[in-house]
């Protein structure tokens, strides 16, 4: 029979091991589900920054008269929400409730519902770690757009044109696979994308108001570039251990061509640097 000092320490190993393994009798986790909101009291232009570590991420839009409605379920042992707002900023989102906790990747069953209003001329951040983002900015009047991504899933589409006239948008993608479509309805004339490692697709669908320049400085993955047809293109390679498939497009020079580039109504030149991974051009309809 084993002395009352093994039996100690063969269940403080047991219980050191159920922690490692994520299974110690931890305290009960408390959700809380809350919804905020602000009216839109006027048109003054404000700078809108939205904070989320992990969990589902969704963003839409309204004609609702609201600057903002905001729905959060968190665990509320670890974790409190954040609504701040002063004449010309918005903050949003969810922080820790100790600055050693790991916000990015400990409350994966967190959710974060996001509606912002229509009418309201808006400088938008977007900052979110490990999640799954489905993101709608359909109408919104956008000035400036930052968003920037972690190890995520994310969906962004843009099928409304943009009310407002934006000079920069730029996006920042971590580890993640990335998808937006409908690029040129941001009404941008230039668009940065800064891809670290993983699978991003770029669809410039939508309705170019001017000509565009899209900047693509890609890591370690796959990018695919979706063209509609009737858009004149023009791309220029700077990579390293870079496959392109360029179907579609003519080489001249050091460039690539759309065959209509010098008659097309609407021009969008595409600077790419890519270090390795592959590049592929599709024609869309």
């Amino acid at each position: 029979m084993p002395s009352v000092r093994e039996a100690l320490l063969r269940a403080g190993a047991s219980a050191a091991l159920a922690w490692i393994c994520g299974v110690a009798p931890l305290a009960a986790q408390e959700w809380r589900t809350v919804t905020m909101s602000r009216a839109l009291t006027d048109d003054e232009e404000v700078r809108v920054v939205v904070e989320y570590g992990a969990g589902e991420f969704r963003v839409r839009p309204t004609d609702e008269a609201i600057l903002y409605r905001m729905t959060l379920r968190y665990n509320d042992d670890a974790f409190e929400p954040v609504a701040e707002y002063r004449p010309g900023r918005l903050n949003l989102g969810i922080e820790g409730r100790t600055r050693h906790f790991d916000l990015k990747g400990r409350d994966k069953a967190g959710e974060m519902d996001l509606v912002l209003g229509r009418g309201v001329p808006m400088d938008l951040e977007l900052n979110f770690g490990a999640v799954r983002a489905d993101i709608d900015l359909s109408g919104l009047a956008l000035i400036d757009l930052d968003l920037r991504t972690g190890a995520s899933e994310a969906r962004i589409q843009v099928s409304e044109p943009n009310t407002a006239a934006m000079e920069t948008t730029h996006i920042e993608v971590g580890a993640a696979d990335f998808e937006i479509r409908d690029l040129g309805n941001l009404n941008a004339e230039r668009i940065d994308v800064d891809a670290g490692v993983g699978s991003v697709t770029l669809w410039l669908t939508g309705r170019w108001q001017r000509d565009g320049h899209l900047s693509v400085d890609m890591g370690l993955g796959a990018l695919e570039i979706r063209i509609p047809e009737g858009l004149g293109v023009r791309l220029r390679k700077d990579s390293f251990l870079t496959a392109l498939d360029a179907e579609g497009l003519i080489k001249r020079g050091r460039a690539y061509y759309s065959p209509d580039w010098e008659e097309a109504d609407r021009r969008v030149t595409i600077d790419l640097d890519a270090a390795f991974g592959a590049v592929t051009v599709v024609w869309v309809r």
